[in-house]
């Protein structure tokens, strides 16, 4: 048996309010309006693709025995490297062996999340792998006063795929492949360019996706009556009604496009709805997975007893529940940088990052490794052999110890104004970590005020910087406060 062992989502924490997005950009664009109903989650000025797929692939990984992990899979069309492998940081950032555990990139259109999963079930079935984990996100640019900035949201979505402990049984699949252009992103361009939204609905969603469904049907000689839930995405929801109508699928089969809470989250959307379905599943259902993209993958899963005993993450229900609504349109654009603001003096600083450095370092700095005193047992984050425990003192007697998974508090902070931030202040201190240890680094995804000493905190992957002279995102870890949400 082989398939799904565990799942995991995340969805960002802000969301933006399309009535809100009409009221700022109708003037020139009223047919807006007509879209205006909902919220789609927008990620924070520091996140993008990839930092959202490590968290996903996190949430999906709590609890599980990562040294299992022999295969990553990161699928997105807004990866932010286009000649690095990105799945290598995802991995990186996991702290997954580097011996014998192979990386690679989906890209190129929106099924490919759904065809990394294929490729990480026929790795398995062939015996070439063992766990496989499969993550997911995107974060599309989109032009203002367009359907695309009313209708696509950012999200991010894993699966851990193996033989043991499997909780939904993969079954069997189907592909369909042709070059159906509903939109397009030629290389170096920052924007999607899409075809008429008639041809889009009516010739792609309304006419493939039914097709590639009743192709696996009569490949397998199922019908739709055997299964419980049927997962594809569609961002037009009359549309998506529409499908079901023609497949003749009850209504209460059809998984929500999620299009009301969150938008449509590219590559990874299928896996967020799909994420939300197992996390309603219960033992013997059948689940019918479909991606969108330059044709169809059709997946089939079946819910295992092991499912009953389930404890995962957070997952896609509890990413949706921990929401701030983002109060400013403008704030939004300056976010996504299609505005530009002044940073000040201290905000002109380009430095060249140092690819030597970050060789020899890349543990501690994307897997945020430190290290712990064999001796005594003292966990420290810093870059000197010496244990920092004056009881101890101990000289090149440490192991790997790390940090990113570790809970904390709040134990100092402050705002700082005249630092160069997208969003002032910029907020930074000290926090002390659960089992020991103390760190210095940023705080996200809050407003100062949320803040207090002793705050529950725990760490985030996120984008640190970016230069834009050389093309070079650098990653490192920050701290999420455990705050009440509210709007920003």
């Amino acid at each position: 048996m082989i398939g799904i062992t565990s799942f995991g989502g995340y969805i960002p924490r802000l969301r933006l309010s399309r009535k809100l997005i009409a009221q700022n950009v109708a003037w020139y664009s009223p047919v807006i309006w007509g879209a205006a109903q909902g919220e789609k989650a927008v990620a924070n000025w520091d996140e993008d693709a990839l930092s959202m797929a490590v968290a996903a692939a996190q949430d999906c990984l709590v609890g599980r025995d990562r040294t299992q992990v022999d295969g990553v899979y990161a699928a997105s069309t807004t990866f932010p490297f286009a000649d690095r492998l990105n799945a290598d940081i995802l991995a990186t950032a996991l702290n997954l062996s580097e011996d014998g555990t192979a990386c690679a990139d989906f890209t190129g259109c929106l099924k490919a999340g759904t065809t990394a999963v294929i490729s990480a079930l026929e790795a398995i079935q062939a015996g070439g792998k063992k766990r496989v984990l499969v993550a997911a996100g995107d974060q599309r640019r989109t032009k203002m006063a367009t359907n695309f900035e009313m209708f696509l949201g950012d999200g991010a979505a894993a699966l851990l795929l193996g033989s043991q402990e499997v909780i939904a049984e993969f079954k069997g699949g189907y592909s369909l492949s042709c070059d159906f252009i509903d939109h397009y992103r030629d290389a170096g361009k920052e924007f999607d360019y899409a075809w008429e939204e008639r041809w889009v609905r009516d010739e792609g969603y309304g006419k493939i996706i039914p097709r590639a469904i009743f192709g696996f049907l009569k490949k397998t000689g199922l019908t739709l009556g055997d299964f419980d839930k049927v997962v594809y995405p569609c961002y037009f929801s009359a549309t998506h009604r529409g499908i079901a109508k023609k497949l003749g699928l009850d209504p209460a089969k059809v998984q929500s496009n999620l299009h009301e809470v969150c938008g449509d989250t590219g590559a990874a959307h299928p896996l967020v709805m799909f994420v939300a379905a197992l996390e309603d599943a219960k033992p013997g259902d059948k689940i019918l997975l479909v991606g969108f993209g330059q044709g169809c993958d059709v997946l089939y899963f079946q819910v295992t007893d092991a499912m009953a005993g389930y404890r995962g993450g957070q997952g896609v229900k509890g990413s949706l529940a921990k929401r701030a609504e983002l109060t400013s349109y403008t704030k939004f654009m300056k976010f996504r940088d299609i505005v530009t603001a002044d940073l000040g003096i201290r905000g002109e600083a380009n430095p060249n990052s140092s690819l030597n450095i970050l060789w020899r370092n890349r543990k501690k700095l994307i897997g945020l490794v430190g290290s712990r005193c064999k001796k005594c047992g003292t966990p420290q984050y810093t870059f000197t052999p010496v244990c920092v425990n004056p009881d101890c003192n101990a000289v090149g007697d440490m192991e790997d110890y790390a940090f990113s998974g570790q809970k904390g508090t709040v134990f100092m902070y402050t705002g700082d104004m005249l630092a160069a931030s997208v969003d002032p202040p910029a907020i930074y201190g000290i926090v002390n970590i659960e089992g020991g240890g103390r760190l210095l680094a940023d705080f996200t995804d809050c407003t100062l005020d949320e803040i207090k000493v002793g705050l529950p905190v725990r760490m985030s992957f996120r984008r640190r910087s970016k230069d834009p002279v050389r093309g070079f995102s650098g990653y490192f870890w920050k701290v999420v406060p455990q705050a009440t949400e509210k709007g920003v």
